[in-house]
């Protein structure tokens, strides 16, 4: 039970000290706060805000609980949520182009682009924190790539070598990525406007934990009728692996976890709760250096101009430590109970979350 006790004291090591970094503001202050005067990014976001931002997500990318639920969370404490325009560093406000969601823009069929031109809006507080948090999972890449270096290794020395499993599995991994790529080319926006908030995190919290305890009841059951373990990674077929595909698509809304719907994904195509777990690592990191690489290359010079390296580089280094640790307690717990554990965390964390907010 002491790792158990360890990652609990962990997560509330990284959330409960939020509050008292935000300057002595409650929640409710910094929602409330005149958010007319602009201010520079690190004097929310500095080392202290970074370190637990990136223990954050650290502890929770691979874990069922949801990162960005947690994220969202933190950032809400911290008071990095705020619509607060930003100045670099010389003290000139930062501007950034608003686009309109892809599904409805209005397209010129004579040139190919969209003839409702991008607004130019000021770039806030809320927009470097949340650019934050998507660059420094590059640090949760970079922990499974640490994890499972023999496993990414042998598939991209199979795939130079034209070897059957290693391409299968490939192919398997990419499947399971198209939906979530499309789905958030196409609707992230919108997404992000609907879904990011307190109250939908409290949601996908309580309502992950159910399908949780309800997969792992079906998985229990199969695993009692039969000895067998299941498909191997690579011998999935092209249906099971874009519906495990379209489960992760589930985790765009903020709370319900991205390891969680893979993983419940993986047991009800009928794979064990090992190779569902490493099947969502695997892809995670095909998932999670897309997300990261895209959301770098759109808002990583806004965000280098508006805040040191140093910050960015902590949150970085703290979320490959607490990851890699977290991936190789997860996959032992999970290989012994399961997953009631993160469905029961679920629930106290979102009762806690409406008493708090709401109560």
């Amino acid at each position: 039970m002491l790792p158990v006790r360890l990652l609990i004291l962990s997560l509330a090591f990284a959330l409960i000290p939020a509050p008292f970094l935000s300057a002595q503001e409650t929640p409710a202050a910094v929602s409330s706060a005149p958010e007319s005067s602009a201010l520079r990014a690190d004097e929310k976001l500095g080392y202290p805000a970074a370190a637990v931002l990136g223990v954050v997500e650290g502890l929770t990318e691979y874990l069922p609980v949801s990162s960005t639920g947690h994220l969202i969370i933190a950032n809400k404490f911290l008071g990095l949520d705020a619509e607060t325009p930003v100045n670099d560093k010389n003290g000139q406000p930062l501007l950034d182009e608003e686009k309109p969601p892809l599904p409805a823009r209005i397209w010129n069929k004579a040139t190919g682009t969209p003839e409702e031109p991008p607004v130019t809006v000021a770039f806030t507080l809320k927009n470097a924190a949340d650019a934050y948090i998507i660059v420094i999972q590059f640090g949760a890449i970079l922990a499974v790539l640490f994890a499972y270096w023999h496993r990414v290794s042998g598939l991209l020395l199979g795939l130079l070598r034209g070897q059957r499993e290693s391409f299968l599995l490939a192919r398997n991994l990419l499947l399971a990525f198209l939906p979530a790529a499309i789905i958030g080319l196409l609707f992230n926006q919108l997404i992000e406007k609907m879904l990011f908030g307190i109250f939908p995190v409290i949601l996908a919290l309580f309502v992950g934990a159910f399908v949780m305890l309800g997969v792992e009841k079906i998985q229990r059951r199969r695993a009692a009728a039969t000895a067998s373990e299941g498909p191997d990674l690579h011998q999935l077929g092209i249906r099971q692996s874009i519906a495990i595909g379209l489960a992760q698509c589930c985790a765009m809304w903020p709370g319900t976890s991205r390891s969680m719907a893979a993983i419940c994904g993986g047991y009800l195509v009928g794979l064990s709760p090992v190779r569902a777990t490493e099947f969502s690592f695997l892809l995670g990191l095909v998932t999670l250096s897309a997300a990261s690489a895209y959301k770098t290359y759109s808002s990583g010079q806004l965000m280098l101009a508006a805040f040191d390296f140093g910050p960015l580089l902590l949150g970085l280094t703290l979320a490959t430590v607490t990851a890699f640790f977290a991936v190789k307690w997860m996959v032992a717990w999970i290989s012994r109970h399961g997953l009631a554990l993160f469905a029961w965390y679920r629930f106290a964390l979102a009762a806690v979350l409406a008493v708090i907010f709401y109560a």
